[in-house]
C-alpha cells in the first residue's frame, strides 16, 4: 500500500474536517499535511479511516521524537511559527515573550522543525554576547544534535559547520560572508535580544544586508521596542510609536502571564530612600532626597553647575569612606542597600540554598567599591566582572554553576541572554538610566529555577522618579496574586540534601548538616538608642526616622571643575577661585568703586583667577613694548 495520500483523499480530508486542522482548530492552507492517525511505519494503513487534515505545525510536532518537555506557551508557538513559515508569503516571525520563559528552547526546536520537514538547509544565529553565544550552542545541539560554528568576532571562526552562532558584533566585520551563505542555501536566521538592530545602527545595517536573502527570519524579544524610538530592522512601528506586527506573524507572553503560568518569579521592589547633606561652601549645605530638588541658594556664585552636581541620582553613585577616606562606609547609603538585599538574601537562601544576588554597577571604581562593601558586611568575596578583568565570560560561568557563591557584581557584563536561574536578589545602580536597560536587569533575577522554586524575585533601588515609573510599569503587568506579600519563609531547606527543616533549626534533622548563619548588622535608633537592623526605614520600637543623613563635602566627593560662562576650569583652579574670593570682595567694598564692584558682582568668583591671568599678560606685555 503506498504510503502518501492521493490528491482524492486530501481532498475528502480537508473537507471533512471544514478547512480546520484537526489538532488546533486553526484554518489550514493548500499544502495542509494528510496525516495518518496510526503511523505508516507502525502498519496504519493509508486509508480514509486513518486519515486527518493537520497543520503543518501540528504534525511535525506529532511526528517529533526528540526528548524535550515544552511548556504549553513554547508549544503553541512552535505550531504558530512552523505554520507560518510553511504556508505564508511573509519570511518573519516574531517571539515576544518576558525574559526567563525560554525563548531558547523554543527556538531550537522550531529549527529542528523545519530542518526534519526538508524546509530550510542552514541556520544562522545572531546572539547578543560570547557567553549567549556558548549558551546557545549547547541548547542548539542538544535539541537538534547539530553542532554549530560559534563566531564572535571576524578574527575568531572556529570549526567550520553548517549551523552557526554569531554575536551582533561579529556580523559587521563577516556581512558579506553571510549574505553569500543566505543566496546560496535555504536560511532560518535566528535573531535574539532584536533590540540590538535599529535601522540607523551600524548592527542593523549590517543585519540587513546580510540576510536580506534568508529564507526565513525568527526573531525573540522581550524588549522589542528600542528606548531611544529607533525602528529596528525587520519590524515596524505604528503611528503610536508601538510594534506594528502582524498578528498572525507574531506570538506574545507577557511578563505578567510568565508569572501567572510560573514560568517566572515574581518581582518586589525595594524603593531605597537616602537623603545627602551637602556642604556647598561658604558654611552652608544643601539636602537632598529622590523626591526633592534642593533649593539652590541665590547667593552661591555658581547655581547652575551647583545645580548639576546636587543631582540625587548623581550622590547616589558617589562612594562614601570613613575617615580613614580608604574603608567604604557601611552606614552609607551604598552601604545600606547591600545590607537591605544581604538581609533578603538571607532570608531567600532558607528555602532556596543556592539563591544568589546581583550588584549593577555603574563604573568599574564603583564595582571594586560594591565588591569591597559586600566583604566587610558580610565576611564574603563576591565574583567581580567588568571590562578591566581578564576571563570575565568563565567567571560568569563559574558563578552560574556554583551552589555556595552569594554575589556577583557587574558592570556592562550581565545583561540580556545571560541565563543563571539562581539569582534572585538584585542591586540596581547602573549608569544607563533606560528602561530596557532596567527591564533587562530585572529579567536576569525572575528566571524560574525548577518546579519546586517557590521564592520571588527582589530588586533593591534608589527611590527616585524614573525607576519607580519602571518598576510600577511591571508591576501593573503582574497578576494580583502575585503583588500580595507572604508571611515569609515557613521552613528552610538543607543546601547539602534539600531535605525540609523548621525554621529555627541549627542541623538538618535529614544529613545532621550544618545550617550556616551570617552576624546581622544593626545601628541605634536617634530616637530611642534601640538597636535596629542596618537598612530600616523607621524604628521597630518608637517609629522614628531611621532615614539617615549621607554627609558629602562638595569640593571632595561631588564635584570634578565647573563650567562657568562657557568656560572650563579644572578643579584645582576653582579651589583657588573660592579661596581667593573672600578678599577680592573685601577690597572692592573697600574701593568704594561701584562700577568696578557691579562689574564684579557679575563675573563668577571661579573665574577670578583667568582674570588676573589676564592683567598679568597684560601688563606683561606692556612693560616689554615700554622696553
Amino acid at each position: 500500500m503506498r504510503r502518501c495520500f492521493t490528491r482524492r483523499q486530501r481532498l475528502i480530508l480537508a473537507m471533512r474536517s471544514s478547512g480546520l486542522c484537526t489538532e488546533c482548530g486553526n484554518s489550514i492552507h493548500p499544502g495542509f499535511h494528510a496525516d495518518h492517525r496510526i503511523p505508516f511505519s507502525k502498519g496504519g494503513q493509508t486509508l480514509l479511516a486513518n486519515g486527518q487534515a493537520l497543520c503543518a505545525g501540528c504534525n511535525l510536532s506529532k511526528g517529533n521524537t526528540m526528548k524535550i518537555n515544552l511548556r504549553e506557551w513554547q508549544q503553541s508557538a512552535r505550531k504558530k511559527a512552523v505554520s507560518h513559515y510553511l504556508s505564508s508569503a511573509s519570511r518573519i516571525f516574531v517571539i515576544d515573550a518576558a525574559p526567563g520563559a525560554g525563548k531558547t528552547k523554543v527556538a531550537c526546536v522550531i529549527a529542528h522543525d523545519l530542518i526534519h520537514a526538508g524546509h530550510i538547509d542552514r541556520v544562522i544565529i545572531i546572539a547578543p554576547r560570547s557567553a549567549v553565544v556558548d549558551q546557545w550552542a549547547k541548547e542548539f545541539a542538544h535539541v537538534t544534535g547539530r553542532h554549530m560554528m560559534k563566531i564572535t568576532s571576524a578574527d575568531s571562526i572556529g570549526a567550520i559547520t553548517a549551523d552557526i552562532c554569531a554575536t551582533w558584533a561579529a556580523i559587521r566585520g563577516l556581512a558579506d560572508t553571510f549574505q553569500d551563505i543566505c543566496a546560496s542555501a535555504r536560511v532560518l536566521v535566528i535573531c535574539d535580544e532584536h533590540h540590538h538592530a535599529a535601522i540607523e545602527a551600524a548592527w542593523g545595517a549590517s543585519a540587513d544586508s546580510a540576510f536580506a536573502e534568508a529564507r526565513h527570519v525568527l526573531v525573540l524579544t522581550g524588549t522589542p521596542l528600542r528606548s531611544d524610538g529607533a525602528q529596528s530592522v525587520w519590524l515596524g512601528l505604528d503611528a503610536f510609536g508601538g510594534l506594528a506586527q502582524p498578528e498572525e506573524s507574531m506570538f506574545k507572553l507577557s511578563y505578567g502571564e510568565a508569572v501567572e503560568l510560573g514560568y517566572c518569579r515574581p518581582a518586589t521592589f525595594h524603593r531605597h530612600r537616602g537623603a545627602f547633606t551637602v556642604d556647598i561652601g561658604g558654611g552652608e549645605t544643601v539636602t537632598v532626597t529622590g523626591d526633592n530638588t534642593p533649593a539652590i541658594p541665590a547667593s552661591h556664585p555658581a547655581p547652575q553647575v551647583l545645580k548639576r552636581v546636587v543631582d540625587f541620582y548623581r550622590l547616589a553613585q558617589t562612594p562614601q569612606f570613613g575617615a580613614d577616606q580608604k574603608t567604604p562606609r557601611k552606614d552609607g547609603y551604598q552601604g545600606t542597600m547591600i545590607a537591605c538585599a544581604s538581609d533578603k538574601l538571607d532570608e531567600l537562601r532558607l528555602e532556596m540554598p543556592e539563591a544568589g544576588g546581583l550588584v549593577i554597577a555603574p563604573s568599574i571604581e564603583m564595582a571594586d567599591y560594591f565588591a569591597r562593601l559586600i566583604t566587610l558586611i558580610e565576611d564574603t568575596e563576591p565574583m567581580i566582572v567588568h571590562s578591566g578583568h581578564p576571563n570575565a565570560e568563565r567567571r560568569i560561568e563559574t558563578f552560574r554553576v556554583s551552589r555556595h557563591m552569594r554575589w556577583l557584581v557587574a558592570v556592562g557584563m550581565v545583561s540580556e541572554g545571560v541565563d543563571i536561574p539562581r539569582l534572585r536578589v538584585l542591586v540596581y545602580l547602573p549608569k544607563a538610566l533606560t528602561e530596557l536597560a532596567f527591564r533587562q536587569a530585572v529579567g536576569r533575577v525572575v528566571r524560574n529555577a525548577g518546579p519546586n522554586d517557590r521564592s520571588r524575585a527582589y530588586v533593591v533601588m534608589p527611590s527616585f522618579t524614573t525607576f519607580e515609573e519602571y518598576a510600577r510599569r511591571i508591576e501593573e503587568d503582574m497578576p494580583a496574586s502575585s503583588l500580595v506579600r507572604g508571611d515569609g519563609p515557613r521552613m528552610k531547606r538543607c543546601a547539602h540534601c534539600g531535605g525540609e527543616n523548621a525554621l529555627g533549626a541549627s542541623r538538618c534533622v535529614h544529613c545532621a548538616g550544618d545550617f550556616l548563619s551570617r552576624q546581622a548588622n544593626f545601628r541605634a535608633c536617634p530616637a530611642c538608642s534601640r538597636q535596629n537592623r542596618v537598612g530600616a526605614a523607621e524604628c521597630l520600637h518608637c517609629g522614628a526616622d531611621m532615614l539617615p543623613l549621607h554627609p558629602i563635602t562638595l569640593l571632595e566627593a561631588a564635584r570634578d571643575g565647573v563650567i562657568a560662562r562657557g568656560i572650563e576650569i579644572d578643579e584645582e583652579e576653582v579651589r583657588k577661585a573660592e579661596e581667593q574670593a573672600p578678599a577680592i570682595r573685601a577690597r572692592l567694598a573697600r574701593s568704594e568703586d561701584e562700577t568696578l564692584a557691579r562689574i564684579f558682582s557679575t563675573i563668577p568668583v571661579e573665574c577670578y583667577p583667568a582674570i588676573g591671568r589676564l592683567f598679568a599678560e597684560r601688563g606683561e606685555s606692556e612693560g616689554q613694548t615700554e622696553e
